[in-house]
């Protein structure tokens, strides 16, 4: 088999239950999370979600993208207690996309988890969320902006001395913000790179890893200068 020149993306998928595009059970995705792997010199594909498969896809694979969508992780998978009422889960994904990551980590595959694949990347790493924000943190922003996602909801501040301040080298950024969950405690060993103006973790990493980051933002809609910037050093990570 010839080498790749292009490192091979496996990319998260969505599920939604019949209706709609189908009758019957479908994946979905928006494109541009295809669009900025590509435009980082990515060969993106799409993993279903098999459980039993991953560590099958771990083998195949040269990186791991895990995305967001609209729904929540378990709290019962990192002790969270009872669930909160605006919780909304997908199980099979979230089963799917713990084992694919947990065999990517175990192989060193650079990991990259944006918005919901932040949190995921989180509990992976045995870290907690806050189940609803407005609940938790005192004088939250709106981190379910009502602008459009193609604008910014907000500012954040990097961590400097992180790989996330190496990579986009500014120390604030404008990010759009959609969701309700939050990081926590961002597990052992787990270094927060980014915060939000009220205290919110908007940004994580694991040294110990060749590539682990995570962000809570959307940086596909590149929102920010240097959004794509994270792509870009993703996927050269994902050709070491």
């Amino acid at each position: 088999m010839r080498p790749r020149q292009k490192p091979l993306i496996g990319i998260t998928l969505d599920a939604e239950q019949p209706g709609g595009y189908s009758k019957l059970p479908w994946y979905a995705l928006r494109q541009n999370y295809f669009s900025a792997v590509v435009a980082a010199g990515g060969l993106p594909v799409a993993l279903p979600h098999e459980a039993e498969l991953a560590e099958t896809y771990a083998a195949e694979i040269d990186g791991l993208l895990i995305t967001g969508g609209a729904f929540d992780i378990d709290p019962a998978l990192y002790d969270g207690g009872a669930q909160h009422e605006t919780v909304v889960l997908k199980a099979g994904r979230t089963a799917f996309e713990l084992a694919i990551t947990r065999a990517a980590l175990a192989r060193n595959i650079p990991v990259l988890g944006i918005c919901g694949g932040e949190q995921l990347l989180a509990v992976a790493f045995g870290g907690t969320l806050i189940q609803h924000i407005p609940d938790t943190v005192k004088n939250a922003l709106a981190h379910e902006q009502p602008n459009p996602r193609t604008e910014p909801g907000h500012e954040i501040a990097i961590t400097p001395d992180t790989l996330l301040e190496r990579v986009v080298a500014r120390p604030r950024m404008a990010v759009n913000s959609a969701h309700h969950q939050a990081v926590a405690s961002p597990g052992p060993g787990v270094i927060v790179n980014a915060t939000a103006p009220d205290g919110v973790i908007e940004g994580i990493e694991h040294p110990g890893y060749r590539f682990a980051l995570g962000v809570q933002w959307h940086p596909e809609y590149a929102v920010d200068q240097a959004d794509p910037h994270i792509f870009t050093a993703f996927v050269e990570a994902c050709r070491a």
